[in-house]
């Protein structure tokens, strides 16, 4: 099969399947969780569950803030073109395109601690 034949969703998902780690493969997989920074162990094979909780601080793990492709600065916070709009980010979603991140801050550096590191650069 040709990918060039199949819709733009379909290209999107084997890419994504490509370019970024699946929570599927084989073997140990470590991520962290965007709330309370708890690691997860993904053990086994097993996909995310669009029910799975984090076990210290029960946020949803299938969540737009928990996945690779969030991005606050991005078109609807996603950077994966084809992904339907999601409103509730921190909710557990339906979406397609979910591949757990490896634990991105949320709420990002403070200002102070920006300007520390550049200022520390040019020295």
């Amino acid at each position: 099969m040709i990918l060039g034949d199949k819709l733009d969703k379909g290209v999107c998902f084997i890419e994504s399947l490509l370019l970024y780690p699946r929570p599927t493969l084989a073997g140990k997989i470590m991520v962290k969780c965007v709330k309370c920074g708890a690691e997860i162990d993904l053990s086994g094979g097993r996909p995310v569950g669009r029910s799975e909780t984090c076990d210290s601080c029960r946020a949803d793990l299938h969540a737009c803030i928990q996945c690779t492709h969030y991005d606050p600065s991005a078109y609807n916070q996603c950077r994966e073109p084809n992904a339907d709009r999601v409103v509730e980010k921190e909710r557990a979603n339906f979406c397609d395109y979910f591949v757990l991140g490896q634990g991105q801050s949320v709420g990002g550096e403070k200002k102070s601690d920006t300007l520390k590191k550049l200022d520390d650069l040019f020295k």
